[in-house]
């Protein structure tokens, strides 16, 4: 997993020539918004932070957030560039830990429909007492 913050040197200028940088284009998970178009989907680093997460394949983007992700292919200065304006300075690339995505093999309980019960018919036993046997205690 690979860390990027604005402070962090993109090249040449005492960029590590031993630090590992993303080659080519990141591939970034994103969503269909109420336009139709396409919104970043912005991860939490473990403490916290909001971060733009890329992945060097779709294969790791699979791995680690399911199969019916959609994303797009952005080059990591697009991707710092879409997302600065919303307050997320810090890019992730090809993140190690994420929460595992719901997988089919949980099932939502069956939803049964809600009962009312209306008329005198259909109060069960322990409410249908007449009023009388419903004196307080302290008022007798």
């Amino acid at each position: 997993m690979t860390t990027l913050t604005r402070e962090t040197p993109a090249s040449g200028d005492g960029a590590d020539p031993d630090e590992r940088r993303p080659a080519g284009p990141l591939y970034v998970p994103v969503r269909i918004g109420s336009a139709g178009g396409h919104q970043l989907r912005f991860m939490r680093t473990p403490v916290g932070a909001r971060t733009a997460v890329g992945f060097t394949s779709p294969e790791r983007l699979t791995a680690a957030l399911g199969p019916r992700t959609r994303w797009i292919r952005l080059a990591e200065p697009a991707l710092r560039t879409l997302a600065e304006p919303l307050g997320v300075v810090v890019v992730t690339v090809d993140p190690q830990f994420t929460a595992p995505f719901p997988g089919t093999s949980r099932t939502a309980p069956p939803v049964r429909p809600c009962v009312r019960r209306h008329g005198p018919d259909e109060i069960p036993p322990e409410l249908s007492r007449p009023v009388s046997a419903l004196v307080h205690p302290f008022l007798d």
